[in-house]
């Protein structure tokens, strides 16, 4: 049929759509949401984030005790697809090395990397040689400058490149990858990023000669929204927010209420603990710590190597622990810009399907638009 969404193909694998589940910590997507994207053709992320966290007190090792749920939660999701799955891991993450670490030892397919630069690899996984492991390694990035330091840093480094990469704009939920005055800049749209970072890694296709992948994010909301996207040169979309309001997703059911409850002017943009901006729904908790309110905590472990846990307000992944439970009053939710618009909790099977639609909807009256706009050529010639 004219006007279906397209594959995207990242090396060997392939997506029977254009779309990755984008990774939502602290514990919002897990095996549940990942394998049930990977089921409808998606890519499904599990975000390695806090993982450790979600069962309650942690004792002991902390970096074995996320290695180790990281892990099941990897074998859980394989245990209900045979699609496509993935882990998001954040490089400011103090035991960021131990979470790739585990996911290539678990065979996942892609392995995105965020919320810092990933210049350097684990030495266990290069020793074992980019070229013979299965699982792909996706970066993100907020520019075409930061894919080409990455780029270059791996060719020289590894001979070897990034096999895709993200492109995150500033309407993305959670921590963002620019400074709060860049947020509202008319040259950092997701349009002009998309064409920024094609532009940059160009040069490492025809390098390496083998496709690089750019996926769109940050904002992307319906299949009128990948449409556009694919269109502009993207080969794919991540998209996190929209996922939260299904059966599936790993949230209390309270958070996701959250998203169906918020108004547009409900989503502010905070000053985070970790030293980023981040886009939330606004919510009591958020107002005291804006009042100069301080949230006594003891640190446990320094997760986020950028924490000054003594001197921040918060402890910011308490806080999300407590969120994702449900219990607001000591905690908030991230979001993205467009998590107003959810309107009631669906399955992820009815919510691809919906997108689908809305694909083939905005593919089919462009191309009448096309058609419409075309000059007459016989009645031009006569």
């Amino acid at each position: 049929m004219f006007g279906n969404m397209p594959e995207l193909n990242i090396g060997h694998l392939r997506a029977k759509t254009s779309i990755i589940q984008g990774g939502m910590g602290v514990g919002i997507s897990l095996s549940g949401l990942a394998s049930a994207v990977a089921n409808e053709g998606g890519i499904g992320i599990i975000a390695a984030v806090g993982i450790g966290m979600n069962g309650g007190k942690i004792s002991g090792d902390f970096s074995e005790a996320n290695a180790e749920a990281l892990r099941q939660e990897i074998r859980t999701a394989r245990s209900k697809t045979d699609g496509l799955i993935g882990v998001n891991v954040m490089i400011a993450l103090t035991d960021a090395n131990r979470l790739l670490e585990v996911s290539v030892e678990e065979e996942v397919d892609v392995a995105i990397m965020g919320a810092g630069l990933p210049l350097k690899l684990p030495d266990t996984i290069v020793e074992k040689g980019l070229k013979n492991i299965h699982t792909r390694f996706i970066p993100i990035v907020s520019s075409g400058r930061a894919a080409e330091l990455i780029f270059n840093h791996w060719a020289k480094k590894y001979s070897h490149i990034p096999d895709a990469v993200i492109v995150e704009g500033p309407l993305a939920g959670g921590h963002l990858g620019f400074k709060a005055a860049e947020l509202t800049q008319a040259s950092n749209t997701l349009e002009n990023l998309v064409s920024d970072v094609i532009s940059a890694v160009k040069p490492f296709e025809q390098q390496f000669k083998q496709p690089i992948p750019v996926i769109a994010a940050g904002g992307i909301y319906t299949g009128g929204d990948i449409h556009k996207f694919l269109q502009l040169g993207a080969s794919g979309v991540q998209m996190a927010t929209r996922f939260v309001t299904t059966h599936e997703c790993d949230a209390d059911i309270r958070f996701k209420e959250m998203y169906l409850d918020c108004r547009e002017s409900d989503l502010r943009i905070i000053d985070s603990p970790v030293g980023l901006p981040g886009r939330a729904i606004n919510n009591p908790f958020l107002e005291s710590v804006s009042a100069g309110e301080k949230k006594p905590f003891k640190c446990p472990w320094k997760c986020l190597r950028t924490c000054n846990f003594e001197k921040v307000p918060y402890c910011i992944a308490k806080a999300l622990i407590f969120a994702q439970k449900g219990k607001f009053h000591y905690g908030f939710a991230f979001a993205g810009s467009n998590a107003w618009r959810a309107d009631k909790i669906i399955s992820v099977q009815e919510l691809m399907d919906t997108i689908k639609k809305e694909y083939q909807c905005e593919s089919r009256t462009m191309r009448l638009d096309n058609a419409q706009t075309q000059p007459n050529f016989v009645y031009d010639y006569i």
